[in-house]
């Protein structure tokens, strides 16, 4: 058996050798943040009216909107491209994607000097496309959703000796992640829960992590309701897949919960929560009149779930962790789909 031989796997999803599914501490996003800083600018902490009136609580945005890519993503990107090993520079990275992880590692290819292919499924968001072509990325298109892209990057991995980034089975994914929340509670370190979007659970996982696990603030996950796969695993415990998933917001539409990432949420995470479709089309719109903001489906679902929850009095934080909504998409929800 080589590396770049599948192995045994948690879960429904392919990992190899190299994947190592010990799962990070907060030393490790520590040490992460020494890499993401010299990369990445810091993001900001805003405070939003919007929520904050609504809510009658201290409503913080993180606006991971900020960052080259548009997504939170690209932190742990960075990581991954920079730990590299030298084995896999010339062969280059391979991702399955809906567009924001793609980015993240053709962001990182492109810093790094080091071939990468992204697989999105069928008819993707063009402007996640052009995006992941603009750093540098080969982008295939296959299958009828980001699990048949998935499927199928795994097997080119298995073939062609790619380094197969996982989305989520990733430690150095999840610490790199994991920094935002170093960043949250130097800014505020009163913050008492961070809700955010749970899709393969990357972000929830590193803000337990570091704002959870350092600050004590409970972090509290959000799925829409047609794309519940984690959310299933999380309270049911188990690792099952899905047959499908339903929603607009692509970022979290997995059909398949991660073994290493919902590992780390069952132990340290408060709370996993759905919302509809509804919610997360108005939250969209919403968020564009009253602050201007474009945010995808993704971060929709959890600023949608602040407005649902009892926090009053409280001070929470939620990340914007995405901005490349599609055009149509976009238009639909302000036109009242």
């Amino acid at each position: 058996m080589t590396e770049y031989d599948p192995i045994d796997s948690p879960d429904a999803t392919t990992i190899f050798p190299y994947h190592d599914l010990t799962a990070p501490t907060p030393a490790d996003v520590y040490k992460a943040r020494n890499i993401v800083r010299r990369y990445l600018p810091r993001t900001p902490l805003v405070r939003s009216e919007t929520l904050s009136n609504v809510t009658d609580a201290d409503v913080y945005l993180k606006r991971e909107d900020t960052l080259p890519t548009g997504a939170f993503k690209v932190r742990g990107g960075v990581t991954i491209g920079h730990r590299l090993e030298d084995e896999f520079r010339d062969a280059g990275l391979i991702a399955a994607s809906t567009g924001n992880h793609g980015q993240s590692v053709a962001y990182a290819g492109r810093e790094f000097d080091v071939p990468v292919t992204v697989v999105v499924p069928e008819n993707p968001n063009p402007e996640k496309v052009a995006a992941m072509e603009t750093f540098g990325a080969t982008v295939v298109e296959h299958g009828a959703d980001y699990d048949d892209a998935r499927e199928w990057a795994e097997e080119r991995a298995a073939e062609e000796g790619y380094r197969y980034v996982h989305s989520a089975n990733e430690p150095d994914l999840i610490a790199g992640v994991g920094t935002a929340g170093l960043e949250i509670l130097e800014d505020l370190p009163e913050v008492d829960t961070v809700v955010c979007p749970v899709g393969g659970g990357s972000s929830a996982a590193g803000y337990c992590l570091s704002v959870g696990a350092l600050g004590n603030a409970k972090v509290i996950g959000v799925q829409s309701e047609g794309a519940d796969a984690t959310y299933r695993a999380f309270n049911e415990g188990h690792l099952d897949p899905r047959e499908q998933v339903t929603t607009m917001a692509e970022g979290i539409a997995s059909r398949v919960p991660f073994a290493l990432t919902t590992e780390i949420m069952r132990e340290r995470l408060a709370d996993m929560r759905l919302v509809s479709e509804e919610t997360i089309q108005k939250t969209i719109r919403t968020m564009f009149a009253n602050e201007r903001l474009i945010v995808e489906g993704a971060s929709s679902a959890a600023l949608g779930a602040v407005q649902e929850m009892n926090v009053s009095g409280s001070t929470v934080v939620v990340p914007v962790s995405g901005r490349n909504l599609s055009t149509t998409k976009l238009h639909y929800a302000v036109d009242d789909g």
